[in-house]
């Protein structure tokens, strides 16, 4: 499945797994809030994840977030 994400939705992800609200989000990457919210959307789908939680679940077990950072 994580061959499926874009980098772009590998990075949202990796935000997403660190806690990152949208808006955060939009910060760090400097994108428009929309966007985040396809992108976080796109990644639910592509995960086959019902919430945030699922997605960061397989963030920590694909190795994209580690814990302390």
């Amino acid at each position: 499945m994580l061959a499926s994400l874009t980098p772009r939705e590998r990075e949202v992800l990796a935000l997403v797994g660190q806690g990152m609200s949208n808006a955060e989000i939009v910060d760090s990457l400097v994108l428009a809030e929309p966007t985040v919210k396809t992108h976080v959307g796109r990644i639910l789908m592509k995960l086959e994840a019902r919430d945030r939680v699922q997605a960061v679940v397989f963030a920590y077990d694909a190795g994209i977030v580690t814990p302390g950072h």
